[in-house]
């Protein structure tokens, strides 16, 4: 495990840009589907997919929320590393 140098808070990249867009391309699929099969007549599987519509709502709300949220708070360059983890024999 490497140690962490105090730098991270600067370097970080967040992923939430990417999970926004892959959350819209499933919303889209997911509501696709549930509308494909409510039409053809098989409800567990329209159901199935109107599940998945709304876990990807949710998530999609979520990342919304962060992505408004902005940066949150990091250490600053006041606050040292922390020590290296203890080697054992």
């Amino acid at each position: 495990m490497p140690m962490r140098t105090g730098n991270e808070p600067m370097t970080a990249r967040s992923a939430l840009r990417a999970r926004f867009w892959l959350s819209v391309w499933g919303l889209i699929w997911a509501a696709a589907g549930t509308a494909a099969f409510a039409l053809a007549g098989r409800p567990g599987w329209a159901a199935g997919c109107g599940v998945l519509w709304l876990v990807i709502t949710v998530d999609l709300a979520v990342v919304l929320r962060h992505i408004r949220q902005g940066p949150h708070y990091q250490p600053g360059r006041d606050v040292p590393p922390y020590p290296p983890p203890e080697s054992r024999p």
